[in-house]
């Protein structure tokens, strides 16, 4: 009876040993699987690209110069768009390989983060929060804010802005928050895009619009019963954003910006869309 005790135990200390060596290796691959998988998770978006043979750019819709829909063929038009064309060429060695999908101020992280495009070049300003946030290349356009006013306003500076003064800005962007530090008192009016910031101002809406002046230098060329006034107060440095952790993605892209800049591609591009 004794023995058959022993024996017993003995048994029982023995499976109990092996289902623990087996939990064991099972927790080394597991986490071995999980360790790769989160080191390759970055190196795979330009694999992923080159697979796809396309790159799907956010671009903006409503943003003349930089990204708008011509009316008479349906294709979107400007700086930002042939950029894209031009960076896509040096990466897959097609201009053509491009899709192109509306975003805004609001919407475009979201959809790089869903995964519904590849990249944004959409007049974005790259700052430390939304560093937070994506992944960006290096500036590929300087520019800074600055007020769009009708011909004749008494505003002619960020020193003139008061209590009473509507300043219209788009919802989501940097202008909005920056105008708040700039002018605490003024009355700030958020619209979703720039179409309908612009039209709102037009309509008397809003005293005068703020947003990057290269932004606003396109809206001037739709209506020159507008101007832009003063000097811009803040330094808004345009930035290629990607999914974060991309680092084979931004390092390609910032690769081809060097080269445009070099081959004197940037330069055409610029002098193309940004003549004033």
């Amino acid at each position: 009876m004794f023995k058959s005790k022993k024996l017993f135990t003995f048994m029982f200390l023995l499976i109990l040993s092996v289902f623990a060596l087996a939990a064991c290796g099972g927790s080394d691959e597991e986490s071995g699987g999980d360790s790769s998988s989160s080191s390759s998770e970055g190196e795979s978006t330009l694999e992923t690209i080159k697979a796809n043979d396309k790159i799907v750019w956010g671009v903006k819709n409503d943003t003349k110069l930089f990204g708008l829909k011509n009316p008479s063929t349906g294709e979107i038009e400007g700086f930002d768009v042939d950029i894209a064309k031009a960076v896509t060429e040096i990466i897959l060695g097609d201009a053509s390989k491009v899709e192109f999908k509306e975003v805004t101020s609001k919407t475009r992280i979201p959809m790089l983060n869903n995964g519904e495009i590849d990249a944004i070049v959409a007049t974005m300003t790259i700052t430390e929060e939304r560093k937070q946030e994506v992944d960006f290349s290096d500036v590929y356009f300087e520019a800074g804010q600055s007020l769009l006013v009708e011909k004749g306003s008494d505003i002619q500076s960020i020193d003139d802005i008061t209590a009473d003064t509507k300043v219209i800005a788009v919802k989501g962007s940097t202008s909005a928050i920056n105008i708040r530090e700039k002018a605490p008192d003024a009355q700030v009016l958020e619209f979703e895009n720039y179409a309908e910031a612009f039209t709102a101002l037009k309509a008397g809406q809003g005293d005068t619009l703020t947003t990057d002046n290269a932004i606003l230098y396109g809206m001037a060329s739709e209506d020159s019963n507008f101007e832009l006034v003063g000097d811009i107060f803040t330094d808004e440095p345009y930035g290629i954003a990607m999914k974060k952790g991309s680092d084979d993605f931004v390092q390609a892209v910032n690769d081809a910006l060097a080269e445009l800049k070099e081959n004197g591609k940037y330069d055409e591009i610029y002098n193309k869309w940004i003549n004033f």
